[in-house]
């Protein structure tokens, strides 16, 4: 299983996000040269960043995210795809908003994955 952490170096790294790992009892994210956090898991902005940068298209919860319900994420660009999903499995507690932002940030580390370090 992969950490938050994990994921947020991936996607960092599949946009050219530079910059360390920062943790704090309230924030958490990659601290970026000019000192600001990016973290698209907690962030509506950053994750939209994210999703328009690697031109993903993005399918949301209806009403909440129950369960068999998902948040997806997918590459319009890589010749077999990337998708992620995200839904009643994640931390989310029925947050339809967290689920998408997270199936965004799943989809960008496996994209990340396959990148040279």
């Amino acid at each position: 299983m992969i950490t938050d952490r994990e994921l947020l170096e991936l996607a960092a790294k599949t946009v050219g996000v530079n910059g360390q790992y920062f943790w704090n009892i309230d924030d958490a994210g990659i601290e970026t040269e000019g000192g600001r956090v990016w973290n698209p898991l907690s962030d509506d902005g950053d994750a939209l960043r994210l999703a328009v940068t690697l031109r993903f298209r993005v399918s949301t919860p209806t009403a909440g995210v129950r369960y068999g319900e998902r948040a997806v994420a997918e590459s319009q660009d890589r010749p077999h795809g990337v998708f992620s999903n995200c839904g009643d499995e994640a931390l989310d507690k029925a947050d339809p908003l967290a689920a998408t932002r997270r199936a965004i940030v799943r989809a960008a580390a496996e994209i990340g994955k396959t990148m040279p370090s």
